[in-house]
């Protein structure tokens, strides 16, 4: 059954015994490498190493030593956690079991209920073809409960403005205030330039990038005939996927399309988790969060293209979007 056709006390009921219940016995009840929460409590002071975040070096330990040093902490106390939730018209796409709303339903709800059990509380801000609509950071299962509700009544868009990701990730820099976790939720399929806009959101809040995708807009199957519809303006074109020039088109295109978001990843400096609709949410997130601790512990590279700081740009503060 889709997560869609479910009412939200009964999916949270099923995530928690079909994938927080896993997690727990794979994890071991360790979320740590998920949530980080730095800034909490300093748990050591050690000599930097290639591509650690240079926000967390100890200046003062640095000036002494003559060589730089970084600071590392623990995620023992409350953690804010934001998600910032893309409902644009493509993310109702996928073509085959399920599709990427799906997938952002699910992965909400587990993440959502893992941080608020333990005590910290989470926030979302909802984007259509605008910013236009809070739910303010609290805690609680029923909270988690209040934001499905929120989710479900959002009706799919069939078309709408090009979408601007770039003024969403302005918007909630101005929205979120207090230091917290955040989890962009989108395809990124938006205009250039969104990366810059995530990184200064990045340089004041742990960011991950949490990117939704369906095989089929990576590679064009041979199904003949096809009437293909944009899935932001709706706009629609006869195309014959017979043609193998056509397919290897469709194909550079994506791959182009592809190196063009990890770069934006990259500079933006973020951890990006990618999540596709034929994908198991647990064997996602147990190989984001091995790709995460390793990084952690090492100083290694972003869990998918590296990490990377950048200089921010300023943004407008934002003041039409409701409260909930």
């Amino acid at each position: 059954m889709s997560s869609l056709t479910l009412n939200p006390e009964a999916l949270l009921k099923r995530l928690e015994w079909t994938v927080i219940r896993r997690l727990d016995g794979l994890l071991q009840g360790d979320y740590r490498t998920l949530f980080r929460g730095e800034g909490l409590d300093l748990a050591d002071i050690r000599e930097y190493q290639a591509n650690d975040d240079v926000r967390y070096i100890d200046w003062s330990v640095t000036a002494r030593m003559q060589v730089p040093y970084v600071r590392e902490y623990n995620a023992d106390r409350e953690i804010t956690a934001w998600f910032l939730l893309d409902f644009s018209p493509s993310i109702d796409f996928g073509a085959f079991e399920a599709k990427k709303r799906t997938v952002l339903v699910n992965f909400v709800t587990v993440m959502a209920r893992l941080l608020t059990r333990n005590g910290n509380r989470v926030g979302v801000i909802f984007y259509g073809s605008e910013t236009d609509h809070v739910i303010p950071a609290r805690g609680g299962r029923n909270h988690v409960l209040h934001i499905l509700k929120a989710i479900n009544a959002r009706p799919e868009m069939r078309q709408a403005r090009e979408t601007d990701l770039s003024r969403f990730f302005r918007d909630a820099f101005n929205i979120i205030r207090r230091r917290s976790m955040v989890f962009a939720v989108s395809d990124f399929l938006s205009p250039p330039g969104w990366g810059a806009v995530l990184g200064h959101l990045a340089q004041r809040h742990e960011t991950v990038a949490v990117r939704l995708y369906d095989p089929l807009e990576t590679e064009l199957p041979d199904l003949g005939l096809v009437t293909m519809q944009d899935a932001e303006t709706g706009e629609q074109i006869l195309v014959d996927t017979h043609d193998r020039g056509l397919r290897r088109r469709f194909a550079a295109k994506a791959l182009e399309r592809e190196e063009a978001m990890l770069a934006a990843f990259t500079d933006a400096g973020v951890d990006a988790l990618e999540v596709s609709t034929t994908d198991d949410l647990v064997d996602s997130l147990l190989r984001f969060a091995e790709l995460r601790g390793k990084r952690v512990r090492h100083g290694g590279a972003r869990a998918k293209a590296g990490l990377a700081p950048i200089q921010g740009i300023q943004g407008k503060r934002t003041d039409d979007v409701s409260v909930a």
